[in-house]
């Protein structure tokens, strides 16, 4: 656990810290072996985001921020700063104090907290009780209301970032380049630009629709200049937008698939922001680098399956039907067994699945359904089970391990995204041999072969879901086919290692570029 006081020696620096008294988990995270030669010129970066999958979650950022950093370790040398929620203070490894800063106008003083996690990554807790301390999901309460002060929450967050490029932490690293994810950590490039500090930053964009949007009025207790209300700063249409300032500010903005950094410079996806996007497009500073994920998405080694199965080896997987069948209230059956494991919100067309569900059960398909999110959805989810006992069952919540055997029982997934920046679940999915039926958007269109790994619709509605749907059924009544598909499907490459070259050679590239407008080589 917790030793009196703990030496921590950083680039040949040692520094006597005070521990705090706070244990904290870890739920695995391998070593990614690189596709791309160790580089004799590594990089410090600190990676700021608002999830980590080892240990808090509440969507796909968080096995982001859990999987890349360890891709990337053998390349360059990536530390997490994450809040310092309950679900991170009160786990299994222990945390020490190496830093304090100080506060800003409404953003009070916090403390920096170090804890390494048992394969080596290096995590930086912000550890501030009245902000992060409390019950529920890093966003808000378990009602699924988001925290009234999150303005305050993620721009603390932000400045802490700055503060660590800045060296005001003392905690012995300062990054070459900072690396922020989504709008909790939009403002981390604004308050270093403001600052005018040099270090270059990486900006990624998850999901655009959420954009951290407050009021105006807010700008005294974030310490916003007025200089940044202008249309190329954050302002946003009357409103500050984090997620807005993350790009502003930015050295360079990435997105999470190719397909999608195309589409949010349309008015369809770009959420208001479109022509701001196709600004950056156009000078160069937009790209698409699609998600990967780990090695532990293996059917033949994954402990959680009730049976782990090869390529080819449909009995394995039938067993792990039966058991999602039975752990969802299903009736045997001979029939397709779909899944949906997501968030419970509008965007990802649950209404959809809601009004293609008689024909699926009419043709003799399951349904099981497990996830979380807008109290209306998972009502929604409840109800659609009432209306069919024995065919279609919910689980409101969330459980890796179940989740993981409906990946591996399922035949198909049901994905029908109004819009998705990458999407996991499908690659998930077709690693277990359960082909996605999903819309033609974003990084399902990137990662999802139409007609050999799963199947693509292009219009968000019944009609073309429905479509889709009888090629699945057709495929089903069809083993040899079937099972070419799934064979396809698990062999697809994925994997984190492919995924992180890009991200290295950005790394390098805004690093040297920084250094040459510095005049430092």
């Amino acid at each position: 656990m917790i030793s009196a006081a703990l030496e921590i020696q950083e680039e040949g620096l040692i520094q006597v810290s005070e521990p705090v008294h706070v244990p904290v988990p870890v739920t695995g995270g391998k070593t990614l072996s690189p596709a791309v030669a160790v580089n004799p010129n590594k990089k410090k970066v600190l990676f700021v985001t608002s999830e980590f999958a080892d240990l808090v979650k509440a969507g796909g950022l968080g096995d982001v921020s859990a999987a890349l950093p360890r891709a990337m370790r053998h390349l360059h040398d990536v530390r997490v700063l994450i809040p310092g929620y309950p679900q991170v203070i009160d786990s299994d490894n222990p945390i020490h104090i190496v830093g304090e800063l100080s506060g800003h106008a409404a953003l009070p003083p916090c403390r920096i907290g170090r804890m390494d996690m048992p394969d080596g990554l290096v995590i930086y807790v912000l550890i501030c009780p009245e902000l992060y301390e409390r019950d529920g999901t890093p966003y808000g309460a378990n009602n699924g209301r988001d925290w009234p002060d999150n303005h305050i929450r993620f721009a603390r967050l932000g400045l802490a970032a700055a503060d660590i490029a800045a060296n005001l932490a003392q905690i012995h690293w300062t990054p070459d380049l900072v690396h922020a994810h989504d709008w909790p950590a939009g403002l981390a490039p604004a308050y270093m630009h403001w600052r005018g500090q040099r270090t270059p930053t990486l900006f990624t964009i998850h999901n655009l629709a959420y954009q951290g949007v407050v009021s105006l009025a807010c700008c005294p207790e974030l310490g916003i200049p007025p200089h940044a209300l202008q249309q190329e700063g954050m302002e946003f249409y009357g409103k500050l937008s984090f997620l807005k300032a993350g790009m502003a500010y930015s050295s360079h903005i990435t997105t999470v698939s190719a397909t999608y950094a195309e589409e949010i410079t349309t008015p369809e996806f770009g959420c208001g922001l479109d022509g701001f996007l196709a600004s950056k497009t156009y000078q160069g500073l937009l790209s698409g680098i699609p998600n990967g994920i780990d090695e532990s998405w293996d059917a033949a080694t994954d402990h959680h399956l009730v049976q782990p199965f090869n390529i080819g080896d449909w009995a394995g997987k039938a067993v792990n039907a039966a058991h999602v069948r039975q752990l969802f209230g299903l009736e045997s059956s001979d029939g397709p067994l779909f899944a949906v494991v997501s968030r419970l919100v509008y965007q990802k067309g649950l209404d959809l699945t809601e009004a293609v569900s008689e024909f699926i059960v009419r043709s003799g398909g399951q349904i099981a359904i497990i996830g979380r999110g807008e109290p209306e959805e998972e009502e929604a989810m409840r109800q659609l089970a009432l209306r069919f006992p024995g065919r279609i069952g919910v689980r409101i919540g969330f459980n890796e391990t179940d989740a993981r055997r409906m990946f591996a029982g399922s035949d198909f997934l049901l994905m029908p995204s109004r819009y998705e920046p990458c999407g996991l679940s499908q690659m998930y999915a077709q690693r277990f041999g359960s082909l996605p039926v999903a819309r033609n958007t974003g990084g399902l269109a990137d990662t999802i072969e139409d007609g050999v790994t799963g199947f693509l619709f292009d219009e968000s509605t019944v009609q073309s879901y429905e479509a889709a749907l009888r090629r699945a059924f057709k495929v089903f009544a069809y083993r040899p086919l079937l099972n070419a598909m799934r064979c396809r499907a698990m062999a697809a490459p994925f994997n984190w290692c492919k995924a992180v070259e890009p991200y290295a050679e950005l790394y390098e590239t805004l690093v040297a570029n920084s250094r040459s407008r510095s005049g430092k080589h």
